[in-house]
């Protein structure tokens, strides 16, 4: 997939704040109609003291929103969600939060960033893959009911901030600039993890339940993670 530049007009990335929440969740569900995260629940995670989330303001509107769990000084952090809008799609929106979430996670002392992706989601794979993340093993059957395996992803954080970019791509490459971390309360409830195809047309629901990513290293807020199996190439 090729490397696509910021829009010329493109949005502004700052930190999500509570104030958030109501347009978060109209993005949400239109996002995510079937498996939409509770309000409850988005705010524990916009209050985790653990993650970082990031919205996309355009025009003074909320066009897309991004999550990201990671412990300061954990070796994981996990990638929880990306959306954004439809009429965003296209623009290069979505990478510029992935990204803007990766330099959140090399900022932490992250050495690796876990994702999940559906196996008929090839938009969002590739996009991935374009950033550097590698297949490493498979949720069998785990997106219910369509019956589709989870594709889990991880990043060498070092290798990515270390890897040299194409001058075509340099504006593009450093994450968005992102406001100070507002102060939030902590939150008692496990993180649910989503993901969708931030470039494309299509969204796609990655935890069905609150999980946490494996072998990511979180205090007593985080559940357990499913068994993964392992797995070949993406499809």
């Amino acid at each position: 997939m090729r490397d696509v530049a910021p829009h010329p007009q493109a949005g502004v990335i700052r930190e999500a704040t509570a104030d958030d929440l109501g347009a978060i969740m109209a993005l949400e569900r239109a996002s995510f109609p079937t498996d939409a995260w509770s309000t409850a629940m988005m705010r524990a995670e916009l209050a985790s003291p653990h993650g970082r989330y990031l919205v996309l303001e355009r025009d003074g509107v909320l066009a897309g929103y991004a999550g990201l769990r990671s412990v300061v000084g954990a070796p994981d952090a996990d990638i929880q969600t990306i959306a954004v809008s439809e009429s965003e799609r296209g623009r290069g929106s979505g990478r510029m939060l992935l990204r803007a979430l990766i330099g959140i996670a090399h900022e932490r002392r992250a050495r690796t960033v876990f994702l999940e992706v559906r196996d008929d989601n090839p938009v969002a794979q590739q996009l991935y893959a374009s950033e550097g993340f590698v297949e490493t093993g498979r949720r069998p059957r785990y997106y219910q009911p369509d019956d589709v395996d989870a594709i889990v992803m991880t990043l060498d954080v070092p290798a990515w901030a270390a890897r040299p970019v194409p001058p075509a791509a340099a504006a593009s490459a450093a994450p968005a600039p992102v406001a100070p971390p507002a102060t939030l309360a902590p939150a008692a409830t496990p993180s649910p993890v989503s993901e969708m195809s931030p470039d494309s047309d299509a969204a796609a629901r990655t935890h069905p339940n609150p999980v946490t990513s494996p072998n990511l290293a979180t205090p007593a807020d985080a559940g357990p993670a499913p068994a993964i199996a392992d797995g070949g190439g993406p499809t």
